[in-house]
């Protein structure tokens, strides 16, 4: 069937940023040994160049952050939308305003 060109919805511009993969290794008493974390930053595109250029920073906040959450908040396949939502305001943060629009997570493996 033919797509009305009116009901396709208007997404902008947006550009995305691939961050490093992080790899944490989790307390001794889990039942977890890693946890790798792989994720791209959606930002405006005039805003691109800056973001790269902390790209650096952000893998730092995010590291930092996944190190002090609790195995049992990794647990739970609900947290994950808890965890994306810090880990985007911390993000949001070090970026600055209006630079990041969302965090999309590309990798989230407990093994």
């Amino acid at each position: 069937s033919e797509v009305d060109a009116g009901s396709i919805p208007d997404l902008g511009q947006a550009s995305f940023v691939p961050l490093d993969p992080i790899v944490v290794n989790l307390p001794n008493h889990s039942d977890y040994d890693l946890l790798r974390f792989t994720a791209q930053l959606e930002v405006p595109p005039n805003y691109l160049g800056e973001v790269e250029a902390i790209r650096p920073r952000i893998v730092d906040v995010l590291n930092s952050y996944l190190r002090a959450i609790e195995i049992v908040d990794l647990a739970d396949p609900a947290a994950l939308v808890t965890l994306r939502s810090q880990m985007l305001r911390r993000v949001q943060v070090v970026a600055g305003t209006g630079r990041v629009t969302d965090l999309l997570i590309m990798e989230f493996v407990i093994n």
